[in-house]
């Protein structure tokens, strides 16, 4: 094999109602020893969070991650993006020419990993559930569109929506809408700790030291009924304290791949090593963007000048060419360049980055300068580079003599729980799509209920434009309102975004399946893995 594989997944198709029969898939052969997979994740139980793994509660890409191998959704990405089609259900789809009412049939014979039955009413029990607990995570406003949750029988669910909601497919693949099971988890109450059951592919077995799960054991679950063919047996993940450490085990032989996240360095030289050696790269399309985030209502940050003066001051260029190279690209909206309904926005605001044009915004507003801030980032979330960035953002701030930029790391277990409680003016975070459409991208960060919690509120986004974006099941049909959502936060600049990168995954060469082991929304699919020559 090349030492460098480029997968493109097919171009992510438009959202239409959808209402298909899938038939169950059969798992594959398995076998052989487990498939051992590195990552840098880090899996805390803490006094803030102490229920990592409740689908509940989870909201980013390294807990959705454990979810997914073992939450099961109504609705699941296909392998090779596209739109979702039925996972749990047999069958999914809009009942009503609004898109206002969704309905879902059941697979038959649908059961828990303990054996126990799924039923529509654990499905409502469960979405319901996380509406219900509304966790500080914010997970829970993905779920903001439904009204009601009826059952039929035991089979079928019908979702009525309080608007319409073109985009609620891809919200039932997400593991907030994961089904669970009433026995093991409280109706009003988050569930501690890293115990996870559900009817999805793989049973979790979490080793742990202290508060933290140091390795999840997937074991095929006998149970699962579902459309996913799953090639391996088992799969063990290890988390690693650094790249530098998972990089080692994966030269050592101690695990099979690695992916999230590995350093630049890496990849770099993964990518220029000759043909025909153990370890094979693989690059795969990806929508993570990188930006800062602002509380607007902070003194530091509180006038637009500010935060618009450092929109007209950093040069992303530069900052991507220092520290990702070929591995990202400069990012001017929070919607990434390939998804439908992107638009250039910051380009076409600011234009090049210019110190002059800063320093008039600032006097303007009678703004003193230099302007003290301090950059918030966290050390051990997004990659061994995230130190490097902030280093050049910070260096670009203070060279234009408009302000006094110190830069702060610190651990995500304490990093989140700062920036929820509103410690931080400004902070850089990361973003890994729910799903693959522009309406991920706007709606968690200025919708009511956003994740970020952001003081900021736009009430043209709000009351008119994402709901208008969301009647379009034609998604073409909502570039104009997402053109426009685009043009306010460039305008008002309460999230700046900065790049947008790739994916990579590093892989011994016995090991199949990794041009699918993660999807554009970085879920890993370690389904997809196996051993030897592909069947």
């Amino acid at each position: 094999m090349n030492r460098k594989t480029l997968v493109l997944p097919a171009v992510v198709g438009l959202l239409a109602p959808v209402l298909a029969a899938c038939g169950g898939s059969d798992s594959g052969s398995g076998g052989g020893d487990a498939i051992v997979v590195g990552t840098t994740d880090r899996f805390t139980a803490t006094k803030d969070a102490p229920a990592p793994l409740d689908p509940a509660y989870s909201y980013d890409v390294g807990t959705w991650n454990i979810l997914r191998q073992t939450v099961q959704t109504l609705m699941i990405q296909p392998k090779g993006e596209g739109e979702p089609v039925p996972e749990a259900a047999e069958s999914c789809g809009f009942t009503d020419t609004g898109n206002e009412r969704y309905a879902c049939k059941l697979r038959s014979g649908l059961q828990f990993a303990d054996g126990d039955a799924v039923t529509a009413k654990d499905v409502k029990f469960s979405i319901d559930r996380a509406r219900a607990i509304k966790a500080d995570s914010g997970v829970f406003a993905l779920l903001s569109t439904i009204d009601t949750i009826e059952t039929q029988g035991d089979n079928e669910v019908i979702f009525h929506l309080k608007t319409a909601d073109a985009t609620f497919p891809f919200k039932l693949s997400t593991p907030v809408a994961g089904i669970v099971n009433p026995d093991d988890y409280d109706k009003g109450k988050l569930r501690d700790g890293f115990a996870v059951d559900g009817s999805g592919p793989y049973i979790l077995k979490a080793d742990t030291d202290g508060d933290e799960m140091t390795k999840a054991v997937f074991t095929r679950n006998p149970h699962y009924k579902g459309t996913l063919k799953v090639n391996n047996d088992e799969v063990d993940m290890v988390s690693y304290k650094d790249a530098g450490a998972m990089g080692t085990a994966l030269q050592k032989g101690d695990i099979d791949l690695m992916t999230r996240t590995m350093s630049p360095e890496q990849i770099k030289k993964l990518s220029e090593s000759p043909a025909g050696g153990d370890i094979d790269l693989v690059e795969l399309n990806g929508l993570e963007i990188r930006y800062l985030a602002f509380d607007t209502t902070d003194p530091a940050v509180k006038s637009k000048a500010v935060r618009q003066a450092m929109a007209q001051i950093i040069n992303r260029n530069e900052l991507v060419s220092k520290v990702y190279g070929s591995q990202a690209e400069p990012l001017y909206s929070l919607v990434p360049a390939s998804l439908t309904g992107h638009s250039n926005s910051f380009v076409n605001t600011y234009g090049e980055p210019n110190v002059g044009k800063a320093k008039a915004l600032l006097a303007d507003a009678d703004i003193t300068k230099p302007v003290k801030l301090t950059l918030n980032y966290t050390t051990d979330h997004y990659g061994p580079a995230t130190k490097q960035e902030f280093e050049v953002l910070q260096k670009q701030l203070n060279d234009s003599g408009l302000f006094d930029v110190t830069i702060k790391g610190t651990a995500w277990d304490a990093f989140v729980p700062a920036e929820r409680k509103g410690e931080y003016a400004v902070w850089g975070m990361g973003w890994f799509p729910d799903f693959p459409d522009a309406d991920n991208f706007v709606a968690p960060f200025l919708d009511k209920d956003n994740f970020l919690k952001s003081p900021y509120s736009n009430s043209d986004i709000i009351d008119t434009l994402i709901p208008s974006s969301r009647r379009e099941a034609d998604r073409q049909s909502a570039t104009k309102s997402l053109t426009e959502i685009q043009d306010i936060v460039a305008k008002d600049v309460p999230i700046l975004p900065l790049w947008q990168g790739k994916q990579y995954v590093a892989a011994n060469n016995d090991v199949t399946g990794t041009a699918y082991a993660l999807n554009s929304s970085a879920t890993l699919q370690l389904w997809e893995l196996g051993r030897g020559a592909s069947s």
